[in-house]
């Protein structure tokens, strides 16, 4: 499994690379298109966010606990909470919910 984490990154960062890097090699001048360069400036998101997102859902015991984590994590980046914070309440809801499934019916 921990091969795998080493091959994703490897991964993330050919295609991030690649796409932000063949535009620039193949234009001659700048690029002036809004389109597309908020399509080149949001490429690295989106490859993180795709490749991160399954390993979350599979990350703990339960789905239930992965997606309390996942929630609390998104409503604390949408109010503005530093990158920090939103991992330790995510890693703390995930604590919380994996403590009180096994008591529910």
């Amino acid at each position: 499994m921990e091969h795998n984490i080493y091959l994703y990154i490897l991964v993330m960062a050919g295609v991030t690379y690649l796409i932000r890097m063949l535009p620039l090699a193949l234009s001659q001048k700048e690029i002036t298109n809004i389109h597309i360069r908020s399509f080149l400036y949001y490429v690295p998101y989106a490859c993180l966010a795709a490749m991160t997102f399954p390993a979350i859902l599979h990350a703990t015991a339960s789905i239930y606990s992965a997606l309390a984590g996942l929630a609390v994590a998104v409503i604390a980046a949408y109010k503005g909470r530093s990158l920090l914070t939103v991992a330790l309440l995510a890693c703390t809801a995930v604590f919380i919910a994996e403590r009180i499934l096994p008591f529910l019916p």
